[in-house]
């Protein structure tokens, strides 16, 4: 599809309608175990993809208050993950895992519509939605480039790549997902800890926890299946390595600073406007333990696409991110279209070639 008739014209309708539906119509497939109206009625709940055989877990996790950054006496302590300031966070659920490819190529590949014609199934208007949303252009190459497929993390995904599908998911299941800010990335990975890690402050520990170099780097130089090692304490895996995890926020060296130490901030995001570098989180397989830290910021760059073949490089693909993917998010507020647009919810895919 034209990305200027989908930013123009289908978008907007696509927003409005999508809105309208999330208002409590009847017409999306129910998931009793997904429904909640306050933190209360949250539950871990499993979705399969409409249409598939594909399913995915989300984790409630419940709003609060907790100190962001690290303190300055941390071990490997970077400058920029202070000042510690407060931070309030309200309650969402979050991938039980990180995306997969099993997930991924429904969308990057268009597997739900050859499903369809396949099984000369009727779209329903949960389909009619997400087939509206634009689709990346297929890739010059196989993106796991051999790492592993089935129950393996998505990599090289662009951070819009990584938002879109977010976008897709949303019109497919009828539950707003999108990617988590910065604050709420980190507020779930430490899950009610205050440590370097989520278990404690020793990384010789982190080897029952995260996919790491010791243990998968300097093997045989690759990511693991999602969810072998142990959850952190609110049912979340891989929050510690395996990939890094994209995050909504526009990367600030000095982000913190503008926040007062001891004044809970309200949903901090450093909206990105520009491509980069833009902020991953959780370190990856291709990374020492003080890199996975719950308070490591990692900045993306141009360099993350310095094999793309693809002139002008693609908007879609981080060829040489082998080490980035992305985790889900579900507020349990739906945020209104004013909110989305002041804090750049949305994917805007630029009107340029792909």
């Amino acid at each position: 599809m034209n990305n200027l008739m989908w930013q123009k014209v289908l978008r907007p309708l696509f927003l409005l309608m999508f809105t309208a539906l999330l208002g409590g119509s009847a017409l999306f497939a129910a998931n009793p175990e997904a429904e909640a109206t306050n933190q209360d009625e949250m539950k871990p709940y499993e979705q399969v993809i409409p249409g598939t055989d594909v399913k995915y877990g989300m984790v409630p996790i419940p709003g609060g208050t907790f100190t962001m950054g690290s303190p300055e006496d941390e071990e490997e302590r970077a400058d920029d993950e202070g000042p510690q300031h407060k931070v309030k966070i309200e309650p969402f659920w979050m991938g039980k895992c990180e995306v997969t490819w099993d997930e991924y190529d429904i969308w990057s590949f268009n597997l739900d519509i050859q499903r369809r014609k396949l099984f000369r199934k009727k779209a329903t208007e949960n389909d009619i939605l997400a087939d509206a949303v634009t689709r990346p252009t297929k890739p010059y190459t196989d993106m796991t480039f051999n790492k592993g497929h089935d129950g393996y993390p998505a990599i090289c995904m662009t951070q819009l790549a990584a938002r879109v599908y977010c976008e897709w998911l949303s019109a497919k299941t009828g539950h707003y997902y999108r990617l988590p800010t910065e604050a709420e990335w980190e507020y779930a990975c430490r899950a009610g800890t205050d440590t370097a890690y989520y278990f404690g402050d020793d990384p010789a520990d982190l080897e029952e926890h995260a996919w790491f170099y010791d243990n998968a780097g300097d093997i045989d130089e690759k990511y693991r299946q999602v969810g072998q090692k142990k959850p952190n304490p609110w049912g979340l895996y891989d929050m510690h390595g395996n990939v890094s995890e994209w995050c909504l926020d526009q990367y600030s060296e000095d982000f913190y600073s503008t926040f007062k130490p001891d004044e809970p901030a309200l949903f901090p995001i450093n909206v990105a406007t520009e491509l980069y570098p833009r902020v991953a989180r959780g370190g990856s397989w291709d990374d020492d333990p003080d890199m996975l830290r719950a308070a490591v910021r990692i900045a993306s760059s141009e360099d993350w696409k310095m094999q793309d073949p693809q002139i002008p490089q693609s908007i879609w693909y981080h060829t040489d991110a082998t080490f980035v993917g992305f985790r889900l998010v579900r507020p349990l507020t739906v945020p209104d279209a004013e909110t989305r647009e002041k804090y750049s919810l949305d994917p805007v895919v630029p009107d340029v070639l792909e």
